[in-house]
């Protein structure tokens, strides 16, 4: 009898044990968790693998494993991964948003744009969502989409120089010049050791007209990095557009000294009447014309009742009368 109790006992341990060290689907997915938040995405793959091997409809399973594989470049794994998750959890955000990201890295832009506006339904508060939605956008020429996508990134991340940087192109490349400068200069507050957002803002500067302005920001890109090609010639560029100031007329201009410069004046051809413009003091390599003075012939001229006229005809009038007495 006593030995018949053992033999039960016995059957019944090596029947519990297995159950007990056993790990069920949870604990598998949990421990995927923990591996994927210290970004061990390889183990948290296995993990996920172990889970979805004891639970084949387990959604957030396939969806975090989709996450995972994105971080390890297997995107279209990912995307596989995220659809067998949405065939069972419909607006599961994890695998819409892992879906959005491999077909993004993929380069499958439209698709991508599509499956983030699919996301954003049911989850509004993913800033690198809207962000890699706006740059999707760009890359096949909808401007105008992209500008809402990042001002959503901007407004969620408004801390980041490189969105704001971001929604600035956006900005020019729909020709919204001044808009793009608002927000070259919201990333310029936040940060002024990019050299990248200098150069940016430049363009915008020689795009509104402002030469001058631009090469002040030039000249900090190539202060923070010396080598930096475009904004090298991005300032040569605006050198060559800064306003000058010509001299206007084809006749040899007399020169008047003036407290305020040098003032040449013309007549002009067409009324005889002068103008005149203030010249800036000659630049470096500038060429002054050479002014050349032709003097007048002189004229000697004689007025009709001179002086001497007067006395000749009073001496000869006083003779007269001499004469007269003294018959």
């Amino acid at each position: 009898m006593r030995s018949t109790i053992l033999i039960l006992i016995l059957l019944f341990s090596l029947l519990l044990v297995p159950a007990v060290l056993a790990e069920d689907s949870l604990e598998w997915y949990t421990k995927a968790q923990n591996a994927q938040t210290v970004g061990d995405y390889s183990t948290a793959v296995m993990y996920y693998n172990n889970a979805l091997e004891l639970d084949t409809h387990f959604a957030s399973a396939y969806a975090g494993r989709a996450a995972a594989l994105n971080m390890l470049s297997r995107y279209s794994e990912a995307i596989d991964s995220a659809e067998s998750a949405l065939a069972i959890k419909v607006n599961d955000p994890v695998a819409l948003n892992a879906r959005a990201f491999g077909l993004y890295k993929l380069r499958r832009y439209s698709e991508a744009a599509a499956a983030y506006d699919k996301l954003f339904v049911v989850e509004q508060n993913r800033k690198e969502a809207y962000c890699n939605q706006a740059d999707a956008y760009m890359k096949i020429n909808e401007t105008d989409a992209a500008i809402v996508s990042y001002e959503m990134c901007t407004k969620l991340d408004s801390q980041n120089p490189d969105v704001w940087n971001s929604q600035g192109l956006a900005m020019m490349a729909a020709g919204r010049y001044d808009d793009a400068l608002d927000a070259f200069d919201r990333a310029t507050v936040i940060t002024v050791k990019n050299a990248t957002i200098w150069n940016n803002k430049g363009v915008a500067l020689v795009a509104l007209g402002k030469p001058t302005d631009a090469l002040q920001c030039f000249n900090k890109a190539l202060g923070i990095d010396p080598g930096y090609i475009e904004a090298q010639k991005n300032k040569a560029d605006a050198m060559g557009k800064q306003q000058s100031f010509n001299i206007s007329g084809t006749i040899t201009p007399k020169v008047t000294i003036s407290r305020i410069g040098t003032l040449y004046t013309t007549v002009s051809p067409a009324d005889g009447q002068p103008t005149a413009e203030i010249a800036l003091a000659p630049q470096a390599g500038d060429t002054m014309p050479v002014i050349t003075t032709k003097p007048l012939a002189k004229k000697t001229t004689y007025s009709p009742v001179s002086p001497v006229t007067v006395l000749g005809a009073l001496a000869i009038f006083m003779g007269i009368v001499a004469a007269m007495r003294r018959k």
